[in-house]
């Protein structure tokens, strides 16, 4: 049973509809994925549906009443229609966004012919505080020109463009969410509309290098992405190319210290730094990487210590430059660097 058939049932007899961006993507043939109901109880509503799913439900807005319903990749969202269908849908923010389905009848509600600029691929606010009611509108405004490939229309440019002071007020993982989600398309749409001044980014030649969400960030941001709240995985890759500086030259030695120093995204720091002509060195010395080391750290002989480390360091530069090829030969390297080495364990 579908996510919207298994709504239906619980729901049965009760004044609810299918709104927002599932009419929408569905209207557009694309996958929808996230459900979102009006209804009377949203409460009692997320809670019988979960029941019936085996899915997990909470609050999602405390303000707002609304709840929503965890089924793995797929969310329910059930909102409050206190006032009626044709109220909800004057308070959405985009006309394509303010279409309803009657969930058991199949009826549609239309009041500002977001059909009408669906098939135009139109983005057309709904009304003129649009932006003021939710400054992250003015974000999602260019993300959804972005993934659907429609276009602003005239006015509704000029409502963003008077607003874009206000595009700093949402908090900042709202702000990052609708960022993460952009193309280098979407953030030179960004940047043309006026909204990437007043978040501290800037482009430049890096932003089309590697196609990635991280790396667009990091292009865009730099240091100041830690304004936002990113993930600590973000941060490591963040702090790798920012310090990141291109290999000397293509030898298997100034190739061995880059990737020491950035893997595992030596090939997006290559990149960064614009030192791509060594993406082949690179790629060579990844595909030859040894599945064992020479020596482990135990097998040195002394004592544990910043020391090991270094010396192990070693061994793997030499390896790879091809100065040391074999176990009695990395041994001999620490006696050179550290006095006699017990063998014996």
């Amino acid at each position: 049973m579908s996510t919207r058939d298994l709504a239906r049932e619980v729901l049965a007899g009760e004044d609810a509809w299918v709104v927002g961006g599932a009419v929408r993507d569905e209207a557009l043939g694309r996958p929808v994925l996230d459900l979102d109901v009006a209804c009377a109880d949203p409460r009692g509503a997320a809670r019988a549906f979960a029941r019936r799913s085996g899915g997990s439900p909470f609050p999602l807005s405390e303000r707002h009443g609304a709840w929503r319903v965890a089924l793995g990749d797929e969310t329910v969202d059930f909102t409050p229609l206190p006032d009626g269908i044709a109220a909800d849908l004057g308070t959405r923010d985009f006309t394509i966004n303010a279409i309803a389905e009657h969930l058991a009848t199949g009826a549609v509600e239309d009041p500002f012919r977001g059909r009408d600029d669906l098939r135009f691929g139109l983005l057309r606010a709904v009304t003129d505080g649009i932006f003021d009611d939710d400054p992250l509108r003015l974000l999602r405004a260019v993300r959804l020109e972005d993934e659907l490939g429609f276009g602003l229309d005239p006015g509704t440019e000029d409502l963003l463009r008077a607003r874009v002071g206000l595009v700093t007020r949402p908090a900042g993982e709202r702000i990052l969410a609708e960022l993460e989600r952009l193309s280098a398309a979407g953030w030179r749409r960004l940047d043309e509309v006026g909204l990437l001044e007043p978040l501290g980014g800037t482009l430049d030649e890096r932003l089309d290098r590697v196609d990635s969400t991280a790396f667009r960030l990091v292009t865009v941001f730099g240091a100041g992405l830690r304004r936002f709240p990113v993930s600590n995985e973000l941060k490591r890759y963040a702090a790798v190319l920012l310090r990141a500086e291109p290999p000397a030259d293509g030898s298997p030695r100034a190739i061995h210290r880059f990737r020491r120093a950035t893997e595992p995204w030596a090939l997006d720091a290559l990149a960064f730094t614009g030192a791509e002509r060594f993406r082949p060195a690179v790629e060579a010395a990844r595909a030859s990487e040894p599945a064992e080391p020479l020596l482990r750290g135990d097998e040195l002989g002394l004592p544990p210590g910043p020391a090991i480390g270094r010396l192990l360091g070693e061994i793997a530069e030499e390896r790879a430059a091809g100065t040391i090829t074999t176990r009695e030969e990395a041994l001999a390297h620490v006696r050179r660097s550290a006095g006699p080495v017990r063998t014996d364990g």
